[in-house]
């Protein structure tokens, strides 16, 4: 078991040579993508056992107050420090080796703290026939998960990059996604959208995704009939993402 002392220990001390490299408070972000899957990894134990705060530092950016009104910030250096380059296109965040990138919100034990956001239900659009044509595989095809603490009693620059994992699902994992797909998707096909919860699932779940609570698209009713909902995402549980994690040690 990978323990929090382990997985937030410096890897290697690189990060001025790393970033004096890709930046200076002359050259802004982002830098620039990724050739391949080891490139990303080195770019990642250069970055691992740091604060946010000597990231922001090495790249002339200022660390917020807190996350309230800058939500999803250090999500975003991330993504400009390892060079994702997909920004809104429907592709893998790093788009020339076809690799996703979640960043994990962890507690003082390293562990997941909350569910993971995958992608958008397909509500409007009509949900895929068959999972190997889904978007929700692909985005999970090649995933780098790269832990950080997010314990509250950490002050936001003192919070700690823990160590990369890169990972593909192996074959159990891939039933157990496919079998939760195919079961809340033949209850949206139903009419039945409006019944599932988040208790619903092995380690995928559907929950509301949107910016605010005015956001509305079209679904299919229990009799067919077309309604007005909030839009919904697919999140995988905590509990798989930290054995993820862990299996990556």
């Amino acid at each position: 078991m990978v323990t929090a002392d382990k997985q937030f220990k410096p890897q290697c001390q690189v990060l001025r040579t790393w970033a004096s490299r890709y930046h200076s408070p002359m050259h802004t972000l982002p830098s620039p993508p990724p050739q391949s899957e080891q490139e990303l990894l080195l770019r990642c134990d250069a970055l691992a056992g740091h604060s946010l705060a000597e990231l922001a530092a090495a790249c002339g950016l200022a660390v917020p107050d807190n996350l309230q009104r800058h939500k999803g910030w250090a999500g975003q250096m991330l993504e400009q420090l390892l060079g994702a380059d997909a920004r809104s296109l429907p592709e893998p965040d790093f788009t020339h080796i076809g690799v996703e990138l979640k960043t994990v919100p962890v507690d003082a034990l390293g562990r997941p703290m909350e569910s993971t956001y995958v992608c958008v239900v397909p509500l409007e659009n009509g949900l895929e026939a068959r999972w190997e044509e889904t978007w929700l595989r692909r985005k999970l095809a090649r995933v780098l998960w790269l832990p950080v603490e997010a314990d509250k009693r950490i002050p936001l620059g003192e919070r700690r990059i823990g160590r990369a994992v890169l990972w593909s699902p192996s074959p159990a994992q891939q039933t157990l996604l496919r079998q939760d797909w195919e079961e809340l998707s033949e209850r949206i096909c139903l009419g039945g959208l409006e019944e599932i919860t988040a208790r619903m699932g092995t380690v995928l779940q559907i929950r509301p995704k949107a910016a605010n609570a005015r956001s509305r698209c079209r679904s299919v009713g229990a009799h067919g009939e077309t309604i007005s909902t909030h839009p919904r995402g697919y999140y995988l549980r905590p509990a798989f993402t930290r054995q993820i994690l862990l299996d990556g040690d």
